[in-house]
This record gives C-alpha cells, structure tokens and sequence, in this order.
C-alpha cells in the first residue's frame, strides 16, 4: 500500500523507504511538509519531526524517501491520552462555570472591572 505523505500524517520510516533507514535507524515521522522540488521518479522529500516511543519530538529532520516504501505508523498510546486530557477542563473548573452561570454570580467580572 502505498501512501502519499501530507502535513500532519505520521509515517513508518523504514529501509522499505531508504536503506539509510534500515534497522535500528527506523523512525516515527510526523510530516510538517512535503516539497515540491522535483525529484527522481518515485522519490519524495519530506519535513518533520521524528518521535520516539512517547510520542514526543526528538529533532526536525528533512528525509529524502521512496514513496512506495512509506508506511502509515500507529500512534503511541500515551499521545492520544495526553492529547485527550489537555483538552478537557478540570471538573472544578467546569462546575465553577456552570455554577456561576446558574447563580448570576458576576462578581469574578466585576473584582476585575474595578481592579483596573
């Protein structure tokens, strides 16, 4: 299966791809952009960053890889449950919230308002 990288895709990076990938040297890609520069036939440059087993990125890098050897990674765990515990609020906050809304209670805007 061949796939064609876009910005944002996560990408198995392998000797499948280039032989300087081979082995150990294997990385997770998250693409940031793909080049337009022309290029032999079948061959792709890519920008991004490389992550390592928590999904964190280790260093930008520029890779110049067979399209045909490209594979979609898997992403590790840890990063969507981080992913999905950064956008959710704390549930003090989002009872605060509610409870002020139910009250009427603007003091919070008013301290601010009278402060400046």
């Amino acid at each position: 299966m061949t796939v064609r990288p876009s910005p944002g895709g996560l990408l198995a990076i392998d000797g499948r791809a280039s032989v300087q990938f081979a082995g150990d040297r294997a990385l997770t890609f998250r693409v940031v952009s793909v080049s337009d520069q022309p290029t032999y036939h079948g061959w792709i440059w890519l920008t991004g960053y490389v992550l390592d087993r928590r999904g964190e990125a280790t260093a930008k890098r520029e890779v110049y890889v067979q399209l045909a050897g490209l594979r979609p990674a898997r992403a590790p765990d840890t990063m969507a449950r981080r992913s999905a515990r950064s956008h959710r609020a704390s549930p003090y906050a989002r009872r605060h919230d509610q409870d002020c809304a139910a009250t009427g209670d603007r003091s919070g805007l008013r301290a601010g308002a009278d402060a400046g």
